[in-house]
């Protein structure tokens, strides 16, 4: 079947709302903190070489940026049908670019020709370190976007904190340019002490953080669910997290080759100005905000939350559907979802939250919803008496809903 064909079945098959695969994304840089479901066995389902899998991505269509050993199609999603025996599957990408407004609404085709943000579950034991993710004027120098990112820490999938729950942010009000130019300069010396010009803040579950491109930090250790802009951009600036030594290679990775050696680059990726914020939490921390009013909103057998609300290029919402209810939920233009909590049926899908999901096992607790369907309404019923039914939906830029 052609992608054309295999798209448009979905949608049809999903009055709108399309089921997608899990999507695991490897990290050589990384230890898995195995709070994501996967099988114990299957961390390492890629091999060692590939690092640990600590991440999930969600409604991308994206590639993973891993080196040359990365596997084709690693970090897209893929769109499943399931006819009687028979499974097809195509990347969210191929059928957007196929299908164009018809998924991801006329709005969004016409000023992006593709679906521009991401999202994804990090799972890591320990703090990743000290990094950075280039802004439009640097990402572009190596045919890249800026890559802007926002974190929040559910509940459901946080337990236990790991090794460091603690983010490292920016760098201190008063650090001078020669200070982190002495830190690059000794990357291949061990540590070189960056985070002595940063701070560390605590991981609080249930909230959450925006950081803009050009803002240096080191994600701590609580599963976080992160939703971006469609990129996958970065460059390491820490040369050691507790015993790990970061390779030089990564402290240049998206460096122009005419430019790798060269620590003023590195230093002008850097937004100096809010990474030196004096008030960063107050500029960057952010807790739930309901969407309208919670006591009309629970009446009606729901809660939703704004999670992600003031970053241009992307926003997303935690919804919870109370046992016993069904409910309509209307948005303004298409999103993906990921289920957290819960059981019941969406739309046409039964969906669920499983417990373990095998590499390369399929299920029913990720799915895209298309603008046209979503504008509709989702009808979503929630059949226990005691368990919530709670999902994450990640939307594109310029929701039509979010007012700052």
């Amino acid at each position: 079947m052609s992608v054309r064909s295999i798209a448009e079945k979905a949608i049809e098959q999903g009055k709108g709302v399309l089921r997608l695969a899990p999507n695991w994304v490897p990290r050589s840089f990384c230890v898995p903190g195995r709070r994501i479901k996967l099988h114990p066995a299957d961390y390492y389902a890629l091999g060692g070489d590939r690092g640990g899998i600590d991440e999930r991505w969600f409604s991308s269509t994206t590639p993973a940026d891993n080196g040359p050993k990365t596997s084709p199609n690693e970090g897209l999603s893929f769109i499943v049908v399931e006819d009687g025996s028979r499974t097809e599957k195509v990347t969210l990408r191929d059928a957007v670019s196929e299908l164009k407004g018809s998924i991801i609404g006329a709005r969004l085709w016409d000023a992006y020709h593709c679906w521009p943000m991401y999202s994804k579950f990090f799972d890591n034991k320990g703090p990743l370190p000290h990094h950075i993710h280039h802004r439009e004027q640097h990402a572009k120098l190596v045919n890249q976007m800026g890559k802007p990112e926002s974190y929040f820490f559910p509940v459901q999938l946080n337990n236990y904190g790991a090794d460091f729950p603690y983010t490292f942010f920016g760098l201190q009000p008063g650090t001078t340019k020669d200070q982190l130019r002495e830190c690059l300069k000794n990357f291949n010396k061990g540590d070189n002490k960056i985070t002595n010009l940063s701070a560390a803040y605590r991981l609080e579950p249930g909230t959450g953080w925006n950081v803009q491109a050009g803002i240096l930090h080191a994600p701590g250790s609580l599963c976080t669910y992160e939703p971006q802009k469609a990129s996958d951009v970065f460059a390491m600036y820490q040369s050691l997290t507790g015993d790990a030594i970061i390779p030089e290679e990564l402290l240049w990775k998206n460096t122009p080759p005419d430019k790798v050696g060269n620590i003023d680059h590195l230093i002008e990726v850097v937004d100096w100005e809010a990474n030196t914020d004096p008030n960063f939490a107050a500029h960057h921390f952010r807790r739930p905000k309901p969407v309208r009013s919670i006591e009309q909103m629970r009446a009606e057998g729901y809660q939703e939350n704004w999670i992600t609300y003031d970053a241009e290029d992307y926003s997303a919402k935690e919804l919870t559907v109370l046992p016993g209810k069904t409910v309509t939920i209307k948005d303004g233009g298409a999103y993906g979802i990921i289920l957290l909590q819960g059981h019941g049926k969406m739309g046409v899908w039964d969906i669920d939250t499983p417990a373990i999901i095998r590499y390369g096992q399929l299920t029913m607790d990720e799915f895209f919803i298309t603008e046209d369907a979503a504008r509709a309404g989702v009808v979503i019923s929630n059949p226990s008496k005691t368990d919530p039914i709670v999902m994450l939906k990640h939307f594109g830029p310029g929701n039509p809903d979010m007012k700052k």
